[in-house]
């Protein structure tokens, strides 16, 4: 059997109506295969809390006091780079002993409350947030418009891979984070 790549931690029980391991397992795996990493050379934390810890979190490492929908803490900083292109690639571990990409964590009423805006499905807008987690736990941003542009993009074609439709096509649709 594989080992996992994501790690679930669910504080909050309402995510167990919510297939989350499977759902953030097939995201995470997707992004990595695209980006021509190993997933079993990696690892990932992610927590599935509600608003008021994720609010705690988020206060206390981006200075907002507010719950948001999903946080990300990689395990490497990246360098500053041109605006638009991607960033170096981690250095993978091994099978036995995979490198730590970072933690994620996810707040439940936000993710169902913006999926019901957007008129989505919690599985799918919740897949869209995983993706877009792990690509920031890979480097990529957007704070700067080549940089958006090219996360979105990349976005885009993953979620469509795993038949989820474009998430910034939809009406009310805004970037997570």
């Amino acid at each position: 059997m594989t080992q996992a790549l994501v790690e679930c931690v669910i504080e909050d029980e309402r995510w167990h109506d919510l297939d989350l391991p499977d759902l953030a397992e097939r995201a995470a795996r997707t992004v990595l295969d695209d980006r021509g990493l190993a997933p079993e050379r990696f690892e990932i934390a992610l927590m599935a809390c509600d608003d008021a810890r994720i609010a705690t979190l988020n206060a206390a490492f981006r200075g907002r006091d507010a719950p948001t929908n999903v946080l990300s803490w990689p395990a490497q900083d990246y360098p500053p780079r041109a605006d638009g292109t991607a960033p170096p690639a981690p250095a993978p571990g091994t099978p036995d002993d995979p490198a730590g990409l970072g933690d994620l964590a996810l707040a439940f009423e936000t993710c169902a409350r913006e999926a019901r805006e957007y008129g989505r499905t919690l599985d799918d807008h919740v897949t869209h947030l995983v993706a877009h987690g792990v690509l920031h736990l890979l480097g990529y941003d957007h704070t700067r418009d080549g940089d958006a542009a090219l996360m979105e993009a990349i976005e885009v074609r993953l979620l469509a891979s795993l038949g989820v439709a474009n998430p910034y096509e939809e009406a009310g649709a805004h970037r997570p984070g």
